[in-house]
C-alpha cells in the first residue's frame, strides 16, 4: 500500500476517535471516563499501528508527526500556561491573604516530599534486593556503551556545580528569563520571584493603601482570566490523551522491554507498593484514600501519558482547588515544588533500585543496613539538589550512585526503556505533589474537608 494513502487512513481514523470523544464530551459523559477511556483507546490504536507497519516504519513517523498536533499541542499549551499560572496565583494568595503562614506551609511541603522520597527509596532498595535484581551479567550493545559515555560526560557537567551553588540559583539574578521558562530552576525562581511581589504589596498597605488595593485587584482580574484559559485548556485533555499514548505505543521498542522486562516490572511494583503508602498517609491524617484516588485519576492519567510534572501542573492545581479542598496558595506550591523537589518516582525509587543492582557488582552488600541507610539519606538529600535539572530520573540516578561510589554505566543500559519506566515514574511524582498539598493544608487547619468527602460531579 502507497505511504502516503496508508498515512491519510491514519490520520483519518485519529479524527474519527477524537470526534467520538467529543461526542461523549458533548453527550456529557463525565471526564474521567472520557479520560481513561482515551487512555485505553490510545493503547489499542498505538498497538495496531505498530502491528501494521512496525515501531520505525515510514508510515507510523509521519502517522504521529500529525497526531502531535493533537498530543505534543495539549502539552505545548498546558507548558504555556505554567509560569502565569503560578505567578499570579501565588501572588494572588498572598496579596488577598489566601495562604496563612506561608513560610509554614512551604517548609511543611518541602519536609512531606523529602519525607516520602526517602521511603520511596527504601521502598525501592527493598523491590530490588526481594526480587533479587543484579546488574551482574547484563550485557551493553554498542548504543547503550554509547550513551553511558555520554552520560558519564553529563555527570562531569552536572558535578562542577556543588549543590550549594543549584541551591543559589534558584533566586533569579532576572526574573524575567525565569518566567520565560527557561534556565535550570525557572519554576522554582518565579515562586520566589512571586512571594517578594506578594509580600512587598502587603508590605504597603499601611504606606500607600491606595496602590496596594488597585494592585490586588488588577491581580484578582488576572487571576480570573488565567483559571478560565487553563478550563478552557484543560477540556482538551481527553484528546492529548488519545493522542500521546498512540504515540507512545506504536513507537515503543517491545523487543527491548521484553529484554528487560524483570527490571520493568520491578519498577511497577516498586511504583504500585508507593502508591499504597500515599494512600495510607491520607488514610492516617483520617482523609479518603479512595476520594483521592477518583478525583486524582485525570491528573494521573495525563502525568502517565505525557511524562511531564510540569505540564500536568496546571491540572494538578485545578483538582486540588476545586475537587480535593486545597486552599489556592498551597495548591500553587505544592505543584511547582513537586516539579523539582523530591520526586518519588525519578528520585526516590529509580536510583535506589539501581544502586541495589550495582552494588554486587563492586563486592557491596547492599541489604546491609549501613549501606541502606547512606542510599536513603542520600537519596533524600540528592532530590532536593539537582531541583530544576533537565532529565530528573537520570541526574538523581548519576548523583546518588557517584555519590555512593558506584559505577553509572548501568543507566546507560536502561536508556532503551526509559520511556515505558518514566509514565509510572511521573504519576507518582504528580501524585507525592498532591499528597504533600493535602497533608500540608491538613496539618494548617485549611483543608476544606467538605468538599474533599464531596462526590464526582459526572
Amino acid at each position: 500500500m502507497n505511504t502516503t494513502f496508508s498515512v491519510i487512513i491514519n490520520v483519518i481514523i485519529m479524527i474519527a476517535l477524537v470526534y467520538g470523544l467529543y461526542i461523549m464530551q458533548k453527550k456529557h459523559i463525565s471526564f474521567t471516563k472520557r479520560v481513561l477511556l482515551a487512555l485505553v483507546i490510545g493503547i489499542v490504536y498505538g498497538a495496531i499501528l505498530q502491528m501494521i507497519y512496525g515501531s520505525k516504519s515510514t508510515e507510523v513517523t509521519l502517522s504521529n508527526s500529525w497526531f502531535s498536533v493533537i498530543g505534543t499541542g495539549y502539552v505545548r499549551l498546558l507548558r504555556m500556561i505554567v509560569i502565569p499560572l503560578i505567578f499570579i496565583s501565588i501572588t494572588g494568595a498572598i496579596v488577598n491573604q489566601k495562604t496563612k503562614n506561608l513560610g509554614k506551609t512551604s517548609i511543611q511541603i518541602i519536609a512531606i516530599l523529602l519525607i516520602t522520597t526517602a521511603i520511596s527509596a527504601l521502598v525501592g532498595a527493598g523491590i530490588s534486593g526481594i526480587l533479587g535484581l543484579s546488574a551482574e551479567g547484563l550485557q551493553m550493545g554498542e548504543s547503550e556503551l554509547k550513551a553511558s559515555e555520554n552520560l558519564e560526560i553529563r555527570l562531569a557537567d552536572f558535578q562542577s556545580k556543588p549543590i550549594q551553588e543549584q541551591i543559589i540559583e534558584i533566586i533569579p539574578t532576572n526574573p524575567f528569563y525565569s518566567m520565560t521558562g527557561q534556565g535550570s530552576s525557572a519554576t522554582l525562581s518565579v515562586v520566589v520571584f512571586a512571594v517578594f511581589i506578594g509580600v512587598a504589596a502587603v508590605g504597603i498597605r499601611k504606606k500607600k493603601p491606595e496602590s496596594a488595593e488597585l494592585f490586588g485587584r488588577i491581580i484578582s482580574s488576572l487571576q480570573d482570566i488565567i483559571m478560565c484559559i487553563v478550563t478552557l485548556i484543560l477540556r482538551l485533555t481527553p484528546y492529548g490523551v488519545l493522542a500521546l499514548m498512540t504515540r507512545v505505543v506504536s513507537t515503543s521498542n517491545f523487543s527491548e522491554i521484553l529484554r528487560l522486562m524483570q527490571f520493568v516490572l520491578a519498577s511497577y511494583v516498586a511504583i504500585v507498593v508507593m502508591f499504597i503508602v500515599h494512600f495510607i498517609i491520607l488514610a492516617l491524617f483520617k482523609l479518603n484514600p479512595v476520594n483521592y484516588l477518583r478525583k486524582s485519576l485525570p491528573v494521573l492519567t495525563f502525568a502517565f501519558t505525557s511524562r511531564s510534572s510540569v505540564a500536568t501542573l496546571p491540572l494538578n492545581v485545578e483538582t486540588q482547588v476545586d475537587k480535593l479542598g486545597v486552599p489556592e496558595g498551597n495548591a500553587n506550591l505544592s505543584a511547582s515544588f513537586g516539579t523539582s523537589i523530591g520526586q518519588n518516582g525519578c528520585a526516590g525509587i529509580y536510583p535506589a533500585m539501581l544502586a541495589v543492582m550495582i552494588a554486587p557488582t563492586v563486592g557491596i552488600n547492599p541489604l546491609a543496613p549501613a549501606f541502606l541507610i547512606k542510599l536513603i539519606i542520600i537519596t533524600a538529600l540528592a532530590s532536593f539538589g539537582i531541583a530544576g535539572v533537565g532529565g530528573g530520573a537520570t541526574f538523581a540516578a548519576l548523583t546518588v550512585l557517584s555519590a555512593m561510589g558506584l559505577p553509572v554505566g548501568l543507566v546507560g543500559l536502561l536508556i532503551a526503556i526509559e520511556p515505558l519506566i518514566d509514565m509510572g515514574r511521573t504519576a507518582l511524582n504528580v501524585s507525592d505533589s498532591m499528597l504533600s498539598g493535602i497533608i500540608s493544608s491538613k496539618l494548617m487547619g485549611e483543608l476544606d474537608i467538605e468538599k474533599y468527602n464531596s462526590k464526582l460531579d459526572s
